[in-house]
C-alpha cells in the first residue's frame, strides 16, 4: 500500500538556519566546488537515469559520486600526525571493523535486522517477506532491499535501524515527509539513507588507518566522548539533508547537489571549537524539532 504524505509548515528558526547555511556554502570557492561544478551535469544526469529505473545498480551509482570528492584533502596534510588515547583508539577500530561487514542476506541476524527495521517503521502492517514489493514503500529500488545494500555494507542498516529506534519521531518524520512543501519528485527514504552513510564514512576518512582531516580528526574525539557518536550524527546528518532539501526547494535531479551541501556545512559544524560532544552540534537540535 501507499501511504499518504502529511505536510506541515517548518519552524522560522529552523529554515533561517538552513539558509544561512545555504548562502555560506554558496559562498564558498574551494578546489572541491570546482570540481563539482564541473561534474555535476554528468552526476545529475546519472541521479536522474538511476531514479527513473528503480535505481538498478546502486553500489556503482553510490561509489561512483562519492569518489568524484569524498576522497579530496587538499591542505590536509598538517594533519596527519595526531595521537590517539587507548580509548579512541579501541573505539575507532570498533567502527572500521563494523564498516567491513557486507550485507549478507543469508545471515540470520542480518535478516533479523531487516525485519526489525520494518516493524520500526511500519508497526501496524504486516511484512510479507524479505522479498517484496512492499519494501518500496520505505523507498527501496525493487522488492529486495539485500541488492541495496551493496553500496555501503550492513552499517548502512545499522544507522537505519538506529535512528528509527532512537528518535522515532524524527525517523518517522523523515520517512513520510511530513515536513514542509515537498517535491512532486521525492528522495527514496531508505537508498537516501544509505547515501549518507556512505558521505559519513567518505568526510571522516573512516577507511585511513585514522583521519586525517580535520571533521575526522574531530570526531574522533567526539567518539572517545560517545561510542554511539558514528551512528547519532548519521541521524543528524540525515536530518541536515531532509532541512537543506526544503531549504533549496529541491527535487530528485538535485539530491546530488543537496547532500554536497549537507557534507560542507557538517564538515563546518565539526570544525568548531566548541564542540566537545556529539549533542554540542548546532543542528544536534533538528532531532527533536
Amino acid at each position: 500500500m501507499r501511504l499518504r504524505r502529511r505536510q506541515c509548515i517548518p519552524s522560522c528558526a529552523s529554515l533561517r538556519r538552513v539558509d544561512e547555511d545555504e548562502v555560506y556554502w554558496r559562498q564558498k570557492k574551494d578546489d572541491d566546488e570546482l570540481e563539482w561544478s564541473h561534474n555535476s551535469t554528468h552526476v545529475i544526469s546519472q541521479l536522474a537515469q538511476c531514479f527513473s529505473n528503480a535505481m538498478v545498480g546502486s553500489r556503482s551509482w553510490v561509489i561512483g559520486f562519492f569518489n568524484r570528492y569524498g576522497n579530496k584533502r587538499s591542505g590536509n596534510d598538517k594533519y596527519l600526525d595526531y595521537p590517539l588515547s587507548p580509548l579512541q583508539e579501541q573505539r575507532l577500530q570498533r567502527l572500521q571493523d563494523r564498516l567491513q561487514v557486507p550485507f549478507d542476506e543469508t545471515r540470520t541476524d542480518h535478516q533479523e535486522a531487516l525485519r526489525a527495521l520494518w516493524h520500526a517503521a511500519f508497526p501496524n502492517i504486516v511484512l510479507r517477506g524479505l522479498i517484496s514489493e512492499q519494501w518500496k514503500d520505505m523507498g527501496w529500488q525493487g522488492p529486495n532491499p539485500s541488492t541495496d545494500f551493496r553500496g555501503c555494507g550492513f552499517v548502512s542498516l545499522e544507522n537505519l535501524l538506529f535512528f528509527a529506534r532512537t528518535y522515532p519521531a524524527s525517523f518517522h518524520r523523515l520517512l513520510f515527509k511530513q515536513d514542509g512543501d515537498r517535491a512532486t519528485w521525492e528522495y527514496p527514504f531508505a537508498v537516501a539513507g544509505i547515501n549518507v552513510s556512505f558521505m559519513l564514512i567518505q568526510m571522516l576518512d573512516l577507511c585511513s588507518a585514522k583521519p586525517k582531516c580535520l571533521p575526522g580528526i574531530n570526531f574522533v574525539k567526539l567518539l572517545g566522548e560517545d561510542e554511539e557518536a558514528f551512528d547519532v550524527l548519521y541521524c543528524i546528518a540525515f536530518e541536515m539533508m531532509d532541512a537543506q532539501w526544503l531549504a533549496m526547494h529541491a527535487s530528485y535531479m538535485e539530491f546530488n547537489e543537496v547532500l554536497q551541501v549537507t557534507r560542507t556545512q557538517l564538515e563546518r559544524e565539526l570544525s568548531l571549537e566548541d564542540v566537545h560532544r556529539i549533542q554540542d552540534l548546532p543542528a544536534y537540535n533538528l532531532l527533536y524539532q
